[in-house]
């Protein structure tokens, strides 16, 4: 995989995991169906379009199975993200979990295309 390629990708992941943070923040007290309508959620919603815009941009460029395992990524950035900014306190179980996620990552990162 090329570099513009990989940079597309990780910029997806990263906003996509944005979204995700905003989500949470959007959420977070809201009981109405109305009270999720808010910039918080509003926002997560235009992070994961662009994220989408990219991904897209990246399938045109390399092979599904090239691109798909960077939503894994997404996930590794959404638990650190909780951690940093949401002060959320993962378990050691989902810590070592996290870790075996991202070598997954790193092995098909790795694999020849």
């Amino acid at each position: 995989m090329n570099l513009p390629v990989w940079a597309w990708l990780v910029a997806s992941a990263l906003l996509a995991a944005g979204g995700q943070l905003l989500f949470r923040v959007g959420a977070a007290g809201r009981q109405a169906l109305l009270e999720f309508v808010n910039p918080a959620v509003i926002g997560g919603l235009a992070l994961y379009g662009f994220s989408t815009a990219l991904w897209i941009f990246a399938l045109s460029r390399t092979k599904l199975t090239t691109v798909y395992p960077f939503t894994a990524l997404t996930f590794v950035l959404v638990y650190a993200g909780a951690m940093m900014l949401l002060g959320e306190k993962p378990t050691r179980v989902e810590i070592v979990g996290v870790l075996l996620v991202l070598s997954g990552l790193a092995l098909l990162a790795k694999a020849p295309t």
